[in-house]
């Protein structure tokens, strides 16, 4: 029925038409079970999402209490409800700095449409109305709306079949110190990318650029961790042209980095607008939210004559806010953070043994949120040909050994459930091991070119 009937966000056609899709019937904790009743360690935690883990009572309870007392209530204008409210409330005690604002959207793809459009909204109720272009960076993912999918640029997002929004979006290189080029520091790498941000603006004129939108660490465009210094040094430049630095934090957000939100806890940027979504719910009901400041607030309540012309029918729907509000207390309670940042650092530290596999280049990222990258040469970091199709073969072969990880061009990315043990670290590595070595060995008498 699926095969016959579904069209999956992403679908590749001819795979699909041959072998359809895998049917997960149930879940708990870190673990999915298939039609057939084979156990998965899902260590792509859903959608880098499902961080309190599968299965929890408590969260189905409140969400059919809820449901029960009220269903729908819309946010319009000027209607609310008590989930909606309270959930409100609790993000901005969260948030950092004066981001005292939210505006509730259905998920991530539709928080960062709203930000870029409020980035123009504000700029022209500061009586600045040209000032309405954004910066991004190379390999960025921010949504697949028009708008958002046009501000990231993704490798592969890209298709001649659609069209794009082009005029009034930029793009800067990927702060990708593993791809940094031959020779250079990481210092000198992290200079190049401020002076090439310092340039675009000269270039284009600060009087026409309203807002930087950067996820903290690069998640579905390769876990990248940005050079030291790098994202407080790009905030930087954007306070010195009144430029808003919106922070996409749609993955890192809810713990994935050990922190409610990682701008300012990991990084030292106070941003000026914050998308999330995802571990908002732990993926138990569809939410997005953006956060901003009071600053942004006022600027646009200026006078109070002006409408925000824009929003969208579930926004504030108070089954998902009483969701989030259950999850954020599960999420207190249980030390949730903590335990990603002490398991995560043991995921740090276990993943990195495999850089020694000859067909693995780089292991990055932070805490609960790792990729391994595959090269044919560790020397030139040149990657395998496309026919290799070594991470799908690999998350193939993790699939028959009961692990799901993500395979994403050469990479195989991980986002596991915050409630992560350091024994399933161990189960994830030395699976995951076990599939690139017998990768290795096919590739290898198949006549692939390794090293």
């Amino acid at each position: 029925m699926d095969r016959t009937h579904s069209l999956h966000p992403w679908t590749n056609f001819g795979p699909f038409e041959r072998e359809g899709a895998l049917v997960i019937s149930r879940g708990e904790g870190c673990y999915l079970w298939d039609a057939d009743g084979q156990r998965y360690l899902d260590a792509v935690g859903g959608l880098w999402c499902t961080n309190i883990g599968l299965g929890r009572k408590e969260m189905a309870q409140a969400i059919a209490d809820q449901a029960e007392r009220l269903a729908f209530s819309n946010t319009f204008v000027d209607m609310t409800n008590d989930p909606s409210a309270r959930l409100a409330a609790k993000l901005a005690s969260l948030a950092p700095g004066d981001l005292n604002r939210v505006h509730f959207t259905t998920g991530g793809s539709t928080a960062v449409d709203t930000a870029a459009r409020m980035v123009g909204y504000y700029q022209h109720a500061m009586g600045r109305p040209e000032k309405q272009g954004i910066v991004a960076r190379d390999h960025s993912y921010h949504g697949s709306t028009y708008l958002s999918q046009s501000v990231g640029k993704r490798p592969g997002d890209r298709v001649d079949e659609f069209r794009y929004k082009h005029d009034g979006i930029w793009h800067l290189s990927v702060p990708n110190p593993y791809r940094r080029p031959e020779g250079m520091t990481e210092a000198a790498f992290c200079d190049a990318l401020v002076a090439e941000f310092e340039a675009l603006i000269a270039d284009v004129g600060a009087e026409k650029i309203g807002g930087f939108f950067a996820e903290p660490i690069q998640a579905s465009g390769g876990v990248i961790v940005p050079p030291d210094g790098y994202l407080r040094r790009m905030w930087e430049v954007c306070q010195r042209h009144d430029i808003l630095f919106v922070a996409d934090e749609v993955v890192t957000a809810f713990g994935r980095l050990g922190h409610w939100f990682a701008s300012w806890d990991e990084f030292g940027v106070q941003p000026d607008i914050i998308c999330t979504a995802k571990g908002l719910t732990s993926g138990y009901i569809p939410m997005g939210a953006m956060i901003f400041s009071d600053r942004i607030w006022a600027a646009m309540a200026e006078g109070g004559t002006r409408w925000f012309t824009s929003g969208l029918t579930y926004a504030g729907h108070p089954v998902a806010a009483a969701a989030g509000l259950k999850n954020i207390e599960i999420m207190e309670r249980e030390d949730l953070l903590g335990n990603a940042a002490r398991v995560g650092a043991y995921f740090e530290t276990r993943l990195a043994g495999l850089k020694d596999l000859p067909l693995v280049g780089d292991v990055r990222g932070k805490k609960l949120m790792m990729c391994v990258e595959c090269v044919a040469d560790k020397e030139t970091k040149t990657l395998l040909v496309d026919a290799a199709n070594e991470s799908k073969r690999i998350s193939n072969l993790c699939e028959s050994l009961g692990l799901m990880v993500r395979p994403i061009g050469h990479l195989n990315v991980m986002s596991p459930p915050l409630v992560m043990t350091e024994a399933q670290v161990d189960f994830v590595t030395e699976t995951l091991e076990k599939a690139i070595r017998q990768v290795t060995d096919e590739l290898v008498r198949e006549g692939f070119a390794l090293g």
